[in-house]
């Protein structure tokens, strides 16, 4: 079964910073864009970035831009979202999807979603 897995959420301070993981079971993450989704408590899901399979292209919310670095490591068949200067807007439950298009999730749409990890920022 092809799943997706997110680790790295916790609870952090204003201005704090973390670190989210993104790997896969039942496939590896090497050979798709990858993006990371937020959705706030009453809120619309959002895309907070992506990365096409070669990290060649990235994409940002404006939200996040300057703030958040995404990466691979294909290697470790790891995506990464580093996340700095963290605002308690930023609170939400984090979602990692894969998709063969990098555009395809730019648009806000993937194939495959992991279950999401908890992103939470307060003093």
């Amino acid at each position: 079964q092809l799943q997706l897995v997110e680790s790295g959420g916790r609870l952090v301070q204003p201005g704090g910073s973390l670190r989210l993981s993104c790997g896969a079971s039942g496939f590896t993450v090497d050979y798709y864009a990858i993006g990371w989704f937020r959705q706030a408590t009453g809120k619309e899901r959002e895309g907070v970035s992506c990365i096409s399979s070669s990290g060649g292209r990235t994409n940002y919310a404006e939200s996040v831009k300057g703030r958040f670095t995404i990466s691979r490591d294909n290697a470790k068949h790891t995506v990464y979202l580093q996340m700095n200067s963290l605002k308690p807007e930023d609170t939400a439950i984090y979602y990692c999807t894969a998709d063969a298009s990098f555009d395809r999730i730019a648009g806000g749409d993937s194939d495959y979603w992991g279950q999401g990890t908890q992103v939470t920022v307060s003093s």
